[in-house]
């Protein structure tokens, strides 16, 4: 018998496995801060929480939209409140972290649409909140680093607006068609993110479930003839060798069916999957970094990513984890959990905004 309690609550109908671990996630509370002006606001009906050094500042502040993770089914403004404490602390900034509507009960593009019309919201009135509009950055974890790499990709495109000052991507997912690269292979049954769940969370954000789970897993919900279009990008070629050393073999290529890719191509939409944006749409990306561990299945789409950018004239800041998993960050000052990593991610995040 399955021991775990929200499989028990669920099991005798008092609650769903997902609403368990979003009540779970969302009691902790961390009281007042002494360094912190902290407010709850909407801004174009997305709720989100502001965070404002009390120290005065001789000049504008930086600004940073701040997007958690949490397989966009999961997380909250609770959930990243320390880490969005310490990076505005830390980084002298003013720190806004957006509560987007969550999957499956808001399917794609919800979560994307809340995060951007936040964004704009807050480039527009950047100024009420004593930040410079010219040195505002989007960030994020995750599923969070989808939306930040997604956020940034759209607002490179608008003349009406401030240009982003920079992207910083902790540890993203930025494609849905190759669940097999190195990094998904020799990390597979790694915590905190397991290979099963991030196709698992992907599916969810799509559609609202996860039919055609198998499918994904296995390579099967892609044509081959547009898996070959996008190797240009998606692909274990472009992983440097010494990410390969771990036990990697090739994953053999398979076809799939009408019905299971009209499910899922969407998959191939840039706003989903950063990843496969064209080129032009790229090269007016602003200064990115990126953070990747060694032990996380989506270590790969960061690595593929660096390199987009790089050969497209982005200038980036590469902060690898040799000794990180899916999550670290989150975990720099655990009461019961911390790791010497996760607070080196973090220095090289704060050092990198304290540098713009």
């Amino acid at each position: 018998m399955n021991k775990q309690p929200n499989r028990i609550l669920e099991k005798i109908g008092i609650c769903s496995q997902i609403s368990f671990v979003r009540y779970m996630q969302g009691i902790k509370a961390l009281g007042a801060d002494q360094k912190l002006f902290i407010e709850d606001l909407w801004f174009e009906k997305v709720p989100v929480r502001i965070y404002q050094p009390k120290a005065p500042s001789a000049s504008p502040r930086r600004g940073v939209m701040f997007f958690h993770g949490g397989g966009w089914v999961f997380g909250s403004l609770e959930t990243h409140e320390s880490l969005c404490r310490s990076l505005a602390r830390r980084s002298e900034s003013v720190v806004v972290s957006v509560g987007y509507r969550l999957a499956p009960e808001h399917k794609y593009p919800a979560a994307y649409e809340d995060c951007l019309h936040a964004s704009i919201h807050f480039m527009k009135n950047a100024e009420h909140y004593g930040v410079d509009p010219a040195q505002i950055s989007v960030c994020g974890d995750s599923a969070g680093g989808n939306l930040a790499a997604a956020v940034s990709q759209t607002l490179a495109g608008r003349a009406d607006l401030p240009r982003l000052r920079a992207q910083i991507l902790i540890y993203p997912i930025l494609q849905a068609l190759d669940f097999n690269l190195p990094s998904y292979k020799q990390n597979q049954a790694i915590p905190l993110l397991f290979q099963e769940r991030a196709a698992f969370y992907v599916l969810q954000y799509l559609n609202g479930n996860s039919s055609n789970l198998e499918q994904v897993l296995e390579g099967s919900h892609i044509p081959i003839d547009i898996k070959l279009n996008y190797r240009k990008w998606v692909s274990e070629d472009y992983i440097p060798e010494r990410f390969k050393v771990r036990g990697y073999k090739p994953h053999v290529l398979l076809d799939c069916s009408t019905e299971v890719y009209e499910t899922v191509k969407r998959f191939c939409e840039p706003n989903l999957c950063p990843l496969l944006a064209e080129d032009a749409v790229v090269q007016q990306l602003p200064e990115s970094f990126i953070l990747t561990c060694e032990y996380d299945v989506l270590r790969d789409d960061g690595l593929l990513y660096k390199k987009r950018l790089e050969d497209n004239g982005v200038r980036v800041t590469w902060c690898h984890l040799e000794d990180g998993f899916h999550g670290i960050i989150n975990s720099f000052n655990s009461e019961w959990m911390s790791f010497s990593s996760g607070k080196r991610g973090l220095d090289n995040i704060v050092n990198f905004l304290k540098s713009l």
